[in-house]
């Protein structure tokens, strides 16, 4: 997946996100580059730098949906923050140094559950053994011949019935994981390195927690932490983890253009929005976080900005934080033809959604291709007459349609439901006519 070209990554997400092109471009040729860079020497490694994006563009037009199928697509390190959660230093909140926590925590996890997958067969007969020792106690030392057999005979047959699941309904007692004595990456690094030091000096004092009675099914998915740890290197992990990060991570922050000072209005503004956008840039230029994982370099980390600039300009940032931006690009608006094709043609769309949920019902949902259209149609009109938030209106359309039936499920179960323009008109077109029920109902 590292190895996909821009076109490669522009078809993927074209099975998700519907048009926005000029973005879809953008963010392939940015993660291509991170490709291209790893093959270059040492020394030029260290000059190229991420070129980060700036996002612009209402809400609900696709900004967070491409950054996370791209990450989720090449299984990378990936979280969404909203730049108005954090805090200038001084304040009372979240510092933004807490975002490169949160990323290298979201690291540490995929490459602990890559790693349970390769030793998955391990990890069964960690947990297998550790189930039938509860329920089969081994022999005591110098046992005879006979006896070992038994034993064995005995192993063999529980083996067989823990395979089949025959045993999932017993009881065993079990220590269960205790995970108090793990730092939270929520506080701040100084308090971190506190809690890191006290928990090294007590030499792992608390590390097992209560015993508790379980279920074997329960037993399983409780013993699979214990069997990851017991059986996985965790230095190796970690570092495996903070070269993931340091190399691959991406921060999608959202909302920037809430932490926009705009000079017309700059002494209403909240004082501390500048001071947020101050601390983010070193974050963005490159420096070096404290976390579990150790330190992490930001120098390489994929920034993603995104915003409406609705009440403000990109221009209304501070110089410094613009230029760590370079990459520029705004997305459409969506008109009817691409909210139709929104509800239609994503490999997992919103009718699909619908149909498979009501199939769970044993009913079968079919829509005329009139009724899509007006629903598209009617999403629009809704978006025009109030706040226009983008394709999340298809949703609150779609569930005025199908509110009866999904309630009277039951009713239609073993049938076919046709949705046709006549129900769509009948549910819809009286509260979109009426601008103050759009706002209240849609």
């Amino acid at each position: 997946m590292d190895n996909l070209t821009p076109k490669e990554i522009v078809a993927h997400l074209d099975k998700y996100v519907i048009g926005q092109n000029d973005a879809k471009k953008t963010i392939a040729v940015a993660l291509r580059n991170r490709y291209r860079r790893m093959q270059l020497s040492e020394e030029m490694q260290q000059d190229v730098t991420p070129k980060n994006i700036l996002m612009i563009g209402s809400t609900g037009v696709g900004k967070t949906e491409i950054a996370r199928r791209l990450a989720k697509m090449m299984n990378l390190p990936f979280i969404k923050v909203e730049a108005s959660k954090y805090t200038e230093v001084g304040f009372v909140g979240r510092d933004v140094e807490s975002m490169i926590r949160d990323l290298a925590a979201t690291s540490m996890g995929i490459v602990r559950e890559a790693e349970n997958e390769k030793n998955k067969e391990k990890i069964e007969n960690y947990i297998e053994n550790k189930i039938i020792e509860k329920l089969l106690p081994p022999l005591p030392a110098g046992a005879s011949e006979q006896k070992q057999a038994e034993y064995d005979a005995s192993f063999s047959r529980m083996q067989e019935k823990f395979s089949k699941g025959e045993l999932d309904h017993l009881k065993i007692k079990i220590t269960m994981p205790n995970n108090a004595n793990l730092p939270e990456d929520g506080l701040p690094p100084q308090m971190i390195q506190v809690q890191e030091s006290i928990v090294k000096v007590l030499g792992g004092m608390g590390k097992k927690g209560p015993e508790k009675e379980v279920t074997v099914k329960d037993a399983k998915k409780i013993l699979a932490q214990e069997a990851s740890e017991a059986l996985l290197d965790e230095e190796q992990l970690k570092s495996l983890a903070l070269e993931k990060v340091e190399k691959g991570g991406i921060v999608f922050l959202d909302e920037v253009d809430k932490i926009a000072v705009s000079a017309s209005a700059q002494s209403r503004q909240d004082p501390s929005k500048e001071g947020v956008q101050r601390d983010l840039l070193p974050i963005v230029e490159g420096s070096t976080v404290p976390t579990k994982l150790g330190m992490v370099k930001t120098d390489h980390i994929l920034f993603i900005a995104a915003g409406a600039f609705h009440l403000s300009k990109p221009s209304d940032l501070i110089p410094e934080l613009q230029g760590r931006f370079p990459l520029r690009v705004e997305l459409d608006n969506l008109d009817e033809e691409i909210l139709y094709r929104i509800l239609t043609e994503p490999k997992n769309s919103l009718i699909k959604q619908y149909q498979a949920l009501m199939k769970v019902e044993d009913v079968e949902l079919l829509f005329d291709e009139d009724a899509l259209h007006a629903i598209a149609h009617y999403a629009l009109l809704a978006n025009e007459k109030t706040e226009d938030i983008g394709a999340r209106r298809l949703h609150t359309v779609m569930e005025k349609i199908l509110e009866e039936i999904s309630f009277s499920a039951d009713e239609y179960s073993g049938e076919k439901v046709t949705i046709d323009k006549v129900l769509v008109e009948k549910k819809i077109s009286t509260v979109v006519e009426d601008e103050d029920t759009t706002r209240y109902i849609l």
